[in-house]
């Protein structure tokens, strides 16, 4: 098999930058001191249930999934792809034991940003703290376009937008990982994918 090579850390942040906020050179250099490449195999869980979320994980390359269990079922909550931003907000932020737990579901490649080391480093970096922001917005948002997508949308049209947002995600992630996510039975989702590419 291949081996996965990550991008360097300074592109890492000039890539963080370029998304959430601009920034000199000398706080490129604050960023890129403090991420920490790390490498996931498929099927490897990233962060377990009962851990405390301490870090913000920028997917360089790969796949990842968070999901819970429920009822002895797992729950995908959210689908994570290259270039995107995944954490368990409310561990991360109370410091508390997670009850959701994050997957590679392919070989990935992360960046994390360790959250004490951003807020360290955001009190004396204007920029930085734009990006923290800029971040916790973006995870904000996301998480409104989902209870929306599973709240008022049609199964067909719940697919449709994932299709527009994530098309990524669609291609590459397992159906029963999508179906979850959508809150449909993979059946479901097999005859909503059918109807599409009839339309």
């Amino acid at each position: 098999m291949k081996e996965l090579v990550g991008t360097n850390t300074r592109d890492i942040a000039r890539e963080l930058a370029r998304r959430y906020s601009t920034m000199t050179h000398d706080e490129l250099d604050v960023l890129e001191s403090i991420l920490v490449p790390i490498k996931y195999a498929k099927g490897e869980i990233a962060l377990k249930e009962g851990e405390i979320c301490k870090n913000f994980l920028y997917i360089d390359k790969g796949l990842m999934r968070q999901f819970y269990f429920k009822h002895g079922k797992e729950v995908t909550e959210h689908l994570a792809q290259d270039h995107t931003i995944v954490m368990c907000i409310e561990s991360l932020f109370k410091e508390e034991p997670t009850k959701l737990q994050i997957e590679a579901i392919e070989p990935t490649i992360v960046y994390a940003l360790p959250k004490a080391e951003l807020e360290r480093v955001a009190m004396h970096n204007v920029n930085i703290q734009i990006l923290y922001r800029k971040i916790l917005e973006e995870s904000l948002i996301m998480s409104q376009v989902h209870a929306d997508l599973v709240r008022f949308e049609t199964a067909q049209d719940r697919y449709k937008r994932l299709c527009k947002l994530m098309p990524q995600v669609v291609l590459r992630a397992p159906l029963v990982y999508i179906a979850s996510y959508l809150q449909m039975t993979p059946e479901t989702l097999s005859r909503v994918r059918a109807s599409t590419l009839l339309d």
